[in-house]
């Protein structure tokens, strides 16, 4: 609707976890880089957030830059699953379509798979999102389960564990669990100037080069939405449809604030 207008080729602040739209604000670039330490490692680490902090997006750059010669990543986006579901969504990410039945044979087949993974030179990398969703004790056990595969003393998978922040609560009620653990961060959002470089990071995505929001709007941008990326991108998009309806050339605070109380209204 608006994209002729600002001469933009994409939609720039849709809520998707598109890793072509990441940035590496402070807190999420040292997120991703322990990630990936603990890829390295092997074990479990786990990454929380607050709703919108962007922690979806992240573990998505992750996986796209783990090379898939090396690594085979195996993706959960929805958890809240019975453990025998659990135990064949993971096998099915990994790429086993005809996974059995029972529990015992469900494991059995996992860690066929990561021997056959490690054998080719490959690590397994089992990303759950959502991880706060795991409200079944036993779909719980089954995490540790999942450590326990190891070889020659070494795990055979790494398990990152990405959720809202009651997810520290429910790991710390498995103690074994919450022992291999090894790496835990807390995502926090973005700063006042990390907003503006967010915003204008996006727009250049989609091909603008020029600066359309205005210092003061985008301050207003960061107080309404308390530096949380999921809400700076619905404010920054409705802001974008006002400027169009109104034809101005800058986004300033008067359609930020018009912006907020829309954003209000949903």
């Amino acid at each position: 609707m608006y994209k002729e207008f600002w001469g933009i080729e994409e939609f720039p602040f849709e809520n998707v976890p598109d890793p072509r739209f990441f940035y590496p604000s402070a807190e999420h670039q040292e997120a991703l880089l322990r990630l990936f330490c603990a890829v390295n490692s092997k074990g479990a680490a786990m990454l929380t957030g607050e709703v919108g902090c962007g922690k979806t997006i992240l573990s998505r750059t992750l996986a796209q830059d783990l090379q898939s010669d090396r690594y085979e990543v195996g993706v959960v986006a929805n958890p809240r699953l019975s453990p025998i579901e659990f135990l064949r969504g993971i096998l099915y990410q990994l790429g086993v379509e005809e996974a059995p039945d029972s529990r015992p044979d469900l494991l059995q087949a996992l860690n066929d798979r990561m021997v056959k993974n490690h054998d080719a030179g490959k690590d397994t990398v089992i990303i759950v999102d959502e991880a706060q969703a795991l409200e079944d004790p036993e779909t719980l056990e089954e995490l540790l389960l999942l450590l326990n595969f190891q070889l020659n003393g070494r795990f055979l998978a790494t398990l990152l564990l990405i959720g809202q922040s009651e997810l520290r609560e429910r790991i710390s009620r498995i103690k074994q669990l919450e022992q291999r653990v090894s790496t835990k961060f807390h995502l926090g959002p973005l700063k006042q100037e990390e907003t503006h470089a967010y915003i204008q990071s996006r727009l250049e995505k989609v091909g603008l080069k020029r600066k359309i929001f205005e210092n003061d709007a985008v301050d207003a941008v960061y107080r309404a939405s308390r530096g949380i990326p999921r809400e700076i991108n619905n404010t920054c998009d409705i802001c974008l449809l006002l400027g169009f309806g109104a034809r101005v050339e800058e986004i300033d605070t008067t359609i930020v604030q018009k912006a907020c109380e829309a954003v209000r209204q949903f």
